[in-house]
């Protein structure tokens, strides 16, 4: 039996909350070191875990994306200066706006910690991809969420589809004698992959709803499930904003997120009673999913108090430049999020009846 499929998203959004309370190069790499040692030691052999690599891939490309928007059109900031480019002046009408520029140490160091922190976000959310079965996923969730299921199933399942339907391409491609390269062969590619993996899904989301998939018990709405649900997205945003702000006040991060925590489980229980549904063999929820929920919790709740408690110890200075220390709360975050990766957190297989 393998692990709840939300036990891996707890513990992935829990490292992310963990990666955007710091600029510290070094505690983000930690933490990036765990996710992947984790997903090596704990994904299955199948199309959504194999898509992992292409997380990695994207979160290269995001830094270095985020490097060169510095030097074509980043602001540049005082520091030494690396290489002295020639500015390019724009048109009248971008007023304030210029192309390169002198590159300094200090921005291009800001834009690659920007850039990191970026990339560490979106390996922790492939890590969920391809540590958590989608369809397993959605079907835990609650009735109330299960109208919206056709198409968090095409967006959920789309990425691995497209690297099984690239995998199948490249395949036919050999068999045929053609190799496609450089741009004409990505084009010439594209296309099959999009619409095969596009197409594997929508045949999923046609058989869903073909069988009756969330469908209402009857046509009536509660008002107080929209009411409800309006101040729960406005208190996730102003808690989520006070969250990754550090210089918010206190009362507007985690307070407000209980609140919204609190109107949206209500709303999630009133909605769930026009929903009928039956489940087949259902996931259970023991102490595994909890230690693994738990270790990305933890881990977020150790970066948060170390912000609150000694901020610079997170964001190496920039002015003057500072080798980036490595503290101990981070090492303990690294640590407590690579525990899942041990044999002890896996979910012991049932016996089958003989």
């Amino acid at each position: 039996m393998t692990m709840h499929p939300l036990a891996w998203w707890v513990w992935a959004l829990g490292l992310a909350v963990a990666a955007t309370r710091t600029t510290n190069p070094a505690v983000i790499a930690l933490i990036l070191a765990s996710v992947v040692l984790v997903v090596l030691a704990r994904r299955e052999d199948a199309s959504w875990a194999r898509a992992f690599r292409g997380f990695l891939v994207l979160g290269g490309c995001i830094v270095a994306i985020r490097m060169l928007f510095y030097v074509v059109v980043g602001i540049k900031t005082a520091g030494a200066v690396l290489v002295d480019v020639p500015r390019v002046a724009l048109p009248s009408w971008a007023v304030g706006v210029e192309l390169f520029g002198p590159i300094t140490l200090t921005g291009l160091l800001v834009a690659l910690y920007g850039g990191l922190r970026l990339a560490t976000l979106v390996v922790c959310f492939g890590a969920a991809n391809a540590l958590a079965n989608p369809k397993r996923a959605l079907r835990s969730l609650p009735p109330s969420l299960h109208q919206i299921g056709t198409a968090i199933v095409i967006a959920v399942s789309v990425p691995p589809q497209l690297v099984t339907a690239a995998a199948g391409v490249r395949r036919a491609q050999r068999l045929r004698g053609h190799e496609p390269r450089g741009v004409r062969g990505l084009l010439s590619t594209a296309v099959p992959v999009l619409t095969d993996a596009l197409s594997r899904s929508l045949a999923l989301a046609s058989s869903m709803d073909s069988r009756g998939y969330a469908r209402p018990l009857t046509g009536r709405t509660d008002r107080r499930v929209s009411t409800l649900v309006v101040i729960a997205l406005a208190a996730a945003s102003m808690g989520t904003y006070g969250l990754l702000d550090g210089t918010s006040p206190r009362w507007l991060g985690v307070p407000v997120l209980v609140i919204g925590g609190a109107a949206a489980a209500t709303a999630s229980i009133l909605a769930g009673r026009q929903v009928r549904r039956t489940r087949y063999r259902p996931d259970r929820w023991g102490s595994p999913e909890l230690l693994v929920a738990g270790c990305g919790v933890v881990a977020a709740v150790l970066l948060v108090a170390a912000t609150a408690t000694d901020p610079a110890a997170l964001d190496p200075s920039l002015s003057p430049l500072s080798w980036p220390q490595v503290p101990p709360v981070a090492l303990l975050c690294a640590v407590v999020a690579a525990i899942p990766a041990a044999r002890a957190f896996r979910r012991p297989a049932e016996r089958v009846a003989t």
